[in-house]
C-alpha cells in the first residue's frame, strides 16, 4: 500500500537519526531521562533559549493537549479556527471548555475574526502555520499584528508542526516572538520533516511561567530513550532537511500541477500536502485504496468533496497522479463540482 495519507516524509528517518536510536537501545531496560536532558541541550543551543524554555511531548499533538489541561478550566474559551487541526477540538472537549470556533476565510485563519472573538472568559488560542489540513499559510507580519492584539490573560499556542516545509520568503522568527510574548508557546514535531513519526517526539518553547504550567501537566517518562536520542541527531542534520525541503517542494508542485490537470480543484499548500475537491470523496477514496493508494479523507473537518494527499517521492506522486486520471476516465458522473 502506497502510504500517502497522513503527511510523513518520504525520505524517511536520517541515517544519523537511526544510529543513534539503535545504540540508545543499550539502555532501553532503564527509564528514559525524565527531563530529556540530551534534546533539550540540543534544543537550546539550536535556538539560543534556556532548556527550562522548552517542553517535550510524545509528538506535538501532546503538547495542544498538554496546553488545554495546563490553561483551560472547564466553560472557559478556546479559540480556534474552522478547519484547524482536529486535536483543537478534541483538547478542549477533554477540559470541557467552550468552543469558540471562527469560520475561515479562504479556508484559512481569519486572524481579525479571531482576535474579536476573544473576551474575558477565553483562556486558549490555537493558530496552525501552515494549516493541516488546508495547507493555507499565514503572513509572518499578519500573525505578528495578531500577537500584538492578544490579552495577556489569553495564552497563544502556534502549532508549527510543518514549518520547515516553508519557503525562505515564508519565513518569519516565532522564537524571538516568544522572547517578547510571555503568552505565546511555539510547538513544532520531529515527525514530519524529521521523519520520525513513529518515534513520537515534539516540543513547545514558552516563557519559564508557562513551560513550568506545562511541565505540571506532562506525563514523566513521555518521550523514550530512542526517541530522544533519535530527534537530537536529526536535529544537527540539517543537509537531510535541505534534501526534504527540495524534495517536497518539488513533489507538492507535481502533484498541484498534475491534479489540476486533471480539472480538479488544488489549494495551494504551504506543507508537505496538498487539499483537492475530489466531489464524490468517499467514492474517489474506495477506488484509490483499491489501486493501492492511501489518503485521507476529510469528512471530520466536514470537508465532503475533498482529499488531503501527501507529497511522495516523483514516482510515488505519479502512481498517484495516473491513478486519479484512471478513476476519472472511469467515473460516468463528473466528480468535481463548480465552485
Amino acid at each position: 500500500m502506497l502510504q500517502l495519507a497522513s503527511n510523513e516524509n518520504p525520505l524517511g528517518m536520517p541515517q544519523a537519526a537511526r544510529d543513534a536510536a539503535t545504540r540508545a537501545l543499550t539502555d532501553a531496560s532503564w527509564y528514559p531521562d525524565a527531563n530529556g536532558t540530551l534534546l533539550k541541550q540540543a534544543l537550546a543551543s539550536r535556538f539560543s533559549v534556556p532548556a527550562e524554555w522548552l517542553t517535550l511531548g510524545s509528538g506535538s499533538a501532546e503538547l495542544l493537549t498538554m496546553a488545554a489541561h495546563a490553561f483551560v478550566e472547564p466553560g472557559h474559551g478556546v479559540v480556534y479556527s474552522q478547519y484547524g487541526f482536529l486535536v483543537y477540538g478534541v483538547a478542549t472537549s477533554q477540559v470541557h471548555g467552550k468552543h469558540i470556533v471562527v469560520p475561515a476565510k479562504n479556508f484559512g485563519h481569519d486572524l481579525d475574526a479571531m482576535a474579536a472573538a476573544l473576551d474575558g472568559g477565553t483562556r486558549l488560542a490555537f493558530v496552525a502555520n501552515p494549516n493541516n489540513p488546508t495547507g493555507t499559510f499565514i503572513d509572518g507580519h499578519r500573525l505578528l499584528a495578531f500577537l500584538e492584539r492578544v490579552p495577556a490573560s489569553v495564552t497563544v499556542l502556534l502549532d508549527e508542526a510543518y514549518t520547515e516545509y516553508l519557503r525562505p520568503e515564508q519565513r518569519y522568527d516565532s522564537i524571538a516572538w516568544v522572547r517578547r510574548f510571555p503568552n505565546l508557546i511555539v510547538a513544532r514535531t520531529f515527525s514530519k520533516a524529521y521523519g520520525l513519526a513513529g518515534l513520537r517526539v515534539g516540543y513547545g518553547v514558552s516563557q519559564p511561567a508557562l513551560a513550568a504550567r506545562l511541565e505540571a501537566t506532562r506525563p514523566r517518562f513521555n518521550v523514550t530513550t530512542p526517541a530522544i536520542a533519535a530527534a537530537a541527531a536529526a536535529l544537527g542534520d540539517s543537509d537531510f532537511i535541505r534534501r526534504t525541503f527540495e524534495m517536497n517542494a518539488a513533489g507538492r508542485e507535481q502533484l498541484a500541477t498534475g491534479l489540476s490537470l486533471l480539472g480538479l480543484e488544488c489549494l495551494r499548500s504551504a506543507g508537505n500536502f496538498v487539499m483537492v475537491r475530489v466531489g464524490d470523496s468517499s467514492a474517489v477514496h474506495r477506488r484509490l485504496l483499491k489501486a493501492g493508494i492511501a489518503v485521507s479523507p476529510l469528512h471530520a473537518y466536514a470537508l465532503d468533496e475533498w482529499l488531503r494527499i501527501s507529497v511522495g517521492l516523483p514516482e510515488q506522486n505519479r502512481q498517484l497522479l495516473d491513478a486519479m486520471a484512471r478513476i476519472l476516465g472511469e467515473s460516468e458522473e463528473p466528480t468535481t463540482k463548480e465552485t
